[in-house]
């Protein structure tokens, strides 16, 4: 069996079960030990599984994801209204970094004419403000993951002890009722996490519709971030007010 068709055997297996042991797919695929670790390394690479202690899990949830990525036009007025307000937290010559996601890449077309340093995992970010005289644009590099348009990994990981950043803006794809913040794909909430504790403030951009949504994995609980800026669209946002960060609503 060819290493290609074998991934591909891996991933359904995982798909199907959500999680293997190395011994398990060893005896489903008749190939070594040796043989599937090396397989599960580089499809942990490829963000497409999460390595565990013998064996793996799936990343994501690939029919949710399907349901979500639906939803990514929506909104955008909202979104628009959220990055002008994070716009507003920007000083000339800060370090920041931006996330994937949607209201993130508007944030992107906001900071366009000022003097920053901006890391980040986001194509479309690292497109918007390639040709911007003013942004020094750093890309953190790692796996492509074609359904965020990001880089994740270890990758990226590593590359991200390289910067001293000031403020970062995450998006996310859950915020649920008592305050966790959730992404997809587990390898994204990793990066997600690393990227929290390099910062000194800590920003989420999320419309209303994240409220209540729960994802796979969740990368922050209320106490880890200083500010959620969110759209006052006609949802109950009390038990938000409590929480320990700041809650901007534009």
């Amino acid at each position: 069996m060819a290493y290609k068709e074998r991934h591909n055997e891996i991933l359904k297996i995982l798909a199907k079960l959500k999680q293997a042991s190395v011994s398990g797919l060893t005896e489903r695929l008749k190939v070594s030990e040796v043989t599937i670790r090396k397989d599960l390394s580089h499809l942990e690479e490829q963000g497409k599984l999460l390595r565990t202690h013998g064996g793996a899990v799936l990343a994501e949830d690939r029919d949710r994801l399907r349901t979500l990525t639906m939803r990514t036009g929506k909104g955008i007025k909202e979104k628009r209204e959220i990055a002008l307000r994070a716009r507003e937290m920007i000083r000339e010559d800060d370090t920041i970094y931006i996330d994937a996601g949607t209201t993130c890449y508007y944030l992107a077309k906001e900071i366009k004419k000022m003097n920053l340093r901006v890391v980040t995992s986001s194509l479309a970010v690292m497109v918007e403000l390639s040709s911007c005289p003013g942004i020094s644009l750093f890309s953190l590099g790692g796996s492509f993951r074609e359904e965020a348009g990001s880089f994740i990994g270890p990758a990226a990981e590593k590359a991200l002890k390289g910067f001293q950043i000031e403020t970062c803006f995450l998006g996310t794809t859950g915020i649920s009722y008592d305050g966790k913040f959730s992404s997809q794909n587990t390898i994204e909430a990793q990066l997600k996490r690393s990227v929290l504790a390099a910062c000194r403030r800590r920003i989420i951009l999320a419309d209303h519709s994240k409220y209540g949504e729960t994802a796979f994995s969740i990368f922050a609980h209320a106490a880890d971030i200083d500010v959620l800026i969110m759209d006052s669209a006609s949802v109950d946002i009390s038990k938000l007010k409590v929480m320990d960060f700041e809650l901007v609503l534009v």
